[in-house]
């Protein structure tokens, strides 16, 4: 028996994927906004643990383990691609090396940081999740949405800051960069709640899925298990 992908559960994997890989790169840059110190990945980072709601919600946590994994992999691809680019010579005549290696050439720092705080953070916003949702026996969306970005959330920004700038930037700062990203992207989750609902229940709709993941093992590395 052949098994098959839904139109919406590939669009929201791509988009998934894509969301973190510029998100990554943006993390490079520190930006000011008035008094708040945070990574420009900010911008787009939280985007990810939207789509990794509304595939826990709809298609379940196996699914969402999939789209993790898959977004790991490609991921690691371009940071790969990237760093083979940085060491092929480049034409005499091209004057933008260093601003190319500046943008592309993230630290084995950041890589890692980026790497463990997406892998921990994302699994721990799937499991709370789809371990809510069976408790709740599919009520109070917007509860376990908001709950699941902020454990998720705080164990990435937990993961990434510390592995990524300690060292580099006064601890102090460090603390508030932490406490300030974990915040600002929960609070990213809750003002566009309305438009994951819609989102959410309009794929229901399309899509006839509505997972429960009651026969599921919630290890992170059973990847036959799709």
């Amino acid at each position: 028996m052949k098994k098959t992908v839904s139109v919406p559960f590939m669009l929201m994997g791509i988009l998934f994927v894509v969301c973190l890989i510029v998100s990554n790169l943006l993390e490079t840059k520190i930006i000011s906004l008035g008094p708040i110190t945070a990574t420009a990945g900010l911008m787009v980072f939280p985007i990810s643990y939207i789509i990794n709601d509304c595939i826990s919600e709809v298609w379940g946590y196996r699914k969402a383990r999939l789209i993790i994994w898959s977004g790991f992999a490609m991921n690691f691809l371009v940071v790969g691609m990237a760093q083979l680019a940085i060491m092929m010579p480049a034409a005499p005549f091209w004057e933008s090396g260093d601003s190319f290696n500046y943008v592309f050439g993230m630290t084995s720092r950041i890589v890692i940081a980026s790497f463990c705080a997406f892998l921990v953070g994302s699994f721990i916003n799937a499991y709370v999740m789809s371990k809510m949702k069976i408790s709740s026996k599919g009520r109070n969306f917007s509860l376990r949405a908001i709950l699941s970005t902020i454990a998720g959330e705080s164990a990435d920004s937990l993961i990434f800051f510390p592995i990524a700038f300690a060292g580099l930037i006064p601890n102090e700062e460090l603390l508030l960069m932490v406490g300030t990203q974990a915040a600002l992207k929960s609070l990213y989750e809750i003002i566009v709640l309305p438009l994951t609902l819609r989102i959410v229940k309009y794929i229901k709709k399309i899509d006839g899925s509505d997972a429960y993941d009651t026969n599921v093992s919630f290890n992170p590395f059973k990847l036959k298990e799709i």
